[in-house]
């Protein structure tokens, strides 16, 4: 049965992650109440927090904030509004059984059959409404909006049977776990425009648990799939659900342009969910990703292009990308990462109003001999750290090849990285960067930061700020005193004291 477009657009609060903010949050300012320029910290997290409780509608258009900085303006200038759909249908009309043990890949299938054949007229909206819709594997079409209801739950199957192989991606070679083929994502699309996967809180839910067992017991025989994959695509809007326990990667835009990432709630457990990212940006360009709470098993964010010389050979590089006004956690991996597969190159990155918890690590950059490629242009602005082993990571010999076929001498760059408002408590190790001889890094900026440290004991460590094969510049005083890598200037621009040595080493994992 075909209906008139009649669902409300208005977007409903994340409940749990608004709570659970605000108890971190204010947990958090508890801490810090009497730390160096609390005031700027304040009002900054205020403003933020604001950000988080004021969803905005997203089936009607995309609402783009301005402010994000230069490298956001030729992202915005792309951006395509996604149209109410002429048409809407429900789930049920094609059989769905919302029970939670009723299989609904025939029913999401006819669906998105159905909505395939409307793309000229604007295509069709898929409602799924209250209820828990197990499914397998299934594709979506261009010119398609996937609508949950708050109280709409798809669950993935367990059974891994239900799960299609297909060809591992061009720009990894290997399959990123096993050789030869991987299994497919939850919810799939490639070669698509005009996609958006939206609701009222709804919730995507992998059950990766079984996943991830068989994983760590290591008895599956090809690479697990993402939650959500769109490959080879353009104008992807995502915004106001929940995914969470994904087998693997958790959202996967790959080779895509013109996309929207935006008030989502990503979970998974902080440990023994393994390689559980929340979102991976892979070969993709002119990218938003914006208001989002992240825990997960792995990186919280990682930008990619490539493995290796499957990704030097597939040349495509991830740039513009604007992410800001996050919350994120990982124990066991970092909040905001760039690698390592990184072959394609990494270009043209803004991140900034960035909020890292419990985490083992904050920021990271990470990459080896063998990989190729490039790390440049890369801008971080208003970053506060809690409770952060380490602050900010560069690591240049995380040596993990897809086979015996790279080249060695394939070295990537990395140059042109700048830390600007960069606030912290409880932080073991402000900064790491660790370039190698091979593998320099290059033009280093670092401006307004002061990062409180997590003991008396860290304090009396004299390399708190360790360095290796960098080189760059320091801007005004920032704590902890950078090393003797860098040229130091005063607020004015005015040079106060030259590098003594860029190949300093004084790396200290002991810390």
């Amino acid at each position: 049965m075909v209906e008139e477009n009649t669902t409300p657009t208005s977007t409903t609060k994340h409940d749990w992650f608004e709570t659970q903010a605000v108890l971190d949050l204010k947990r958090w300012f508890q801490a810090i109440i009497s730390s160096h320029k609390t005031l700027f910290t304040l009002l900054w997290l205020a403003a933020f927090t604001s950000a988080f409780l004021w969803q905005r509608d997203a089936v009607s258009g995309l609402v783009v904030l301005h402010g994000g900085g230069e490298s956001l303006k030729k992202s915005e200038s792309s951006l395509l509004y996604p149209k109410l759909r002429p048409v809407g249908f429900s789930l049920v009309d094609f059989g769905g059984v919302g029970d939670g043990v009723t299989m609904n890949t025939k029913a999401f299938e006819r669906a998105v059959s159905e909505i395939s054949k409307l793309g000229e007229k604007g295509g069709g909206q898929l409602n799924v409404p209250p209820g828990r819709w197990l499914t397998a594997p299934f594709n979506l079409t261009s010119h398609i909006t996937l609508f949950l209801h708050q109280d709409a739950v798809i669950l993935g199957v367990q059974d891994e049977k239900y799960w299609p192989l297909v060809p591992a991606l061009p720009s990894y070679g290997y399959g990123r776990e096993h050789p030869g083929p991987r299994y497919t994502s939850l919810i799939h699309g490639q070669n698509l425009t005009d996609v958006v996967i939206t609701g009222h809180n709804g919730t995507i839910n992998g059950q990766g648990q079984t996943w991830w067992t068989k994983y760590l017991q290591k008895v599956l025989n090809h690479t697990r799939g993402p939650l959500v994959q769109i490959l080879w695509s353009s104008d992807i809007l995502i915004t106001n659900i929940t995914l969470r326990d994904s087998p693997f990667w958790t959202l996967h835009p790959y080779d895509c342009k013109n996309v929207t990432i935006k008030n989502l709630t990503i979970l998974a457990p902080v440990y023994r969910a393994p390689n559980t990212d929340g979102i991976d940006p892979d070969s993709c360009e002119d990218m938003l990703i914006e208001n989002c709470y992240i825990s997960v098993g792995d990186d919280a964010i990682a930008i990619k292009s490539g493995w290796d010389q499957y990704g030097i050979a597939y040349g495509k590089p991830s740039k513009n990308i604007v992410i800001r006004n996050l919350v994120v956690r990982s124990n066991v991996s970092a909040g905001i990462s760039i690698g390592s597969e990184m072959s394609g190159g990494v270009s043209n990155v803004t991140v900034e109003n960035i909020l890292v918890w419990k985490s083992r690590r904050a920021i990271r950059i990470k990459t080896a001999p063998g990989r190729g490629g490039f790390v440049r242009q890369i801008s971080y602005k208003n970053l506060t750290f809690e409770n952060c082993r380490v602050g900010i990571v560069v690591k240049t010999d995380y040596n993990q090849h897809p086979d015996a076929g790279y080249d060695p001498k394939a070295l990537p760059l990395l140059e042109d990285i700048s830390f600007t408002g960069v606030r912290g408590q409880a932080v073991r190790v402000p900064v790491r960067i660790q370039g190698s001889q091979d593998i320099p890094v290059r033009n280093v900026t670092f401006k307004d930061m002061f990062v409180g440290l997590i003991s008396k004991r860290v304090k009396k460590k004299k390399h708190i700020f360790q360095c290796a094969f960098v080189r760059g510049q320091v801007i005004g005083t920032i704590f902890p005193a950078p090393c003797e890598n860098f040229d130091q200037y005063n607020e004015q621009g005015q040079l106060v004291k030259h590098a003594v040595s860029w190949n300093v080493t004084d790396i200290d994992y002991q810390i």
